[in-house]
């Protein structure tokens, strides 16, 4: 597996496929195990995913985590893989690390697909993203992981017996990291450079979104130059949820003229 260093961060990375870079920037306790079926719809692409700070094999000092810092990991990645400018596509804490990128380095990104991103953490989320770690440290972080991330759909079929598989499932993904990425979570304020943006972007909700409410998507609409929105019937966790539908969307996008 590639890896880059940058500063105190050894950053590992998934390098698939061949033709135009796609960049994929996963969310908050994941990693870039996330972006297992998008890879493999995106066929006809160079994928390059990242594992970031407290995720998957990437390590560093164990100091807090910053979104400007994610940022210049997933710049060097891109330095790293021989890639001049890239798609984006970011889902939760990753997208709001693609925005950042695609703000501050507007040669390096051609699109960006932002999904479940918000522009600053406001005291409701601050309060979440409290109760995370208080879960965290209860060890009953992953009982709450389908009833934040998952809409009426996965509701709709799911059994207690086959909620709880999930639940036991999910308890050893959760990353070693994931107390740092939240209180990364918690100092996200995009606002000052969200008009810097140059790329076309995609601003994707999720329609049952407990963490990111519809203002909040509407105001990163109207902050970005040019930024168009699209919703999926999922909820937090689209890209776990419904990740054929996800695919489609994010593909569609980005194989669209310019």
């Amino acid at each position: 597996m590639p890896k880059v260093t940058l500063e105190d961060a050894v950053v590992h990375y998934d390098r698939t496929g061949d033709g135009p870079a796609l960049l994929l920037l996963h969310g908050t306790a994941a990693s870039r195990e996330q972006w297992g079926p998008l890879t493999a719809e995106a066929r006809d692409r160079t994928v390059l995913a990242p594992d970031f700070p407290g995720s998957g094999l990437t390590v560093d000092d164990g100091g807090p985590i910053t979104v400007e810092a994610l940022a210049a990991q997933a710049e060097a990645v891109l330095d790293h893989a021989g890639v001049k400018e890239a798609d984006v596509v970011g889902h939760s804490l990753g997208a709001v690390v693609a925005a950042h990128l695609a703000a501050t380095r507007p040669d390096r990104v051609r699109k960006a697909v932002l999904h479940a991103a918000w522009p600053a953490t406001d005291t409701r989320q601050d309060a979440e993203f409290r109760y995370w770690l208080d879960l965290l440290d209860t060890g009953t972080f992953a009982r709450m992981l389908p009833l934040m991330a998952f809409g009426p759909r996965y509701w709709e079929q799911a059994t207690a017996e086959s909620n709880e598989q999930l639940v036991k499932t999910l308890e050893p993904a959760i990353q070693h990291g994931t107390a740092r990425q939240i209180e990364a979570d918690r100092t996200v304020d995009l606002r000052p450079i969200l008009g810097k943006i140059a790329a076309e972007v995609l601003v994707l909700g999720s329609a049952h979104d407990r963490l990111v409410t519809a203002e909040q998507q509407r105001e990163l609409v109207a902050a970005i130059p040019g930024a168009r929105a699209a919703e999926i019937d999922a909820g937090h966790g689209a890209p776990a949820e419904l990740p054929d539908e996800f695919a489609r969307l994010v593909l569609e996008f980005l194989s669209e003229s310019t």
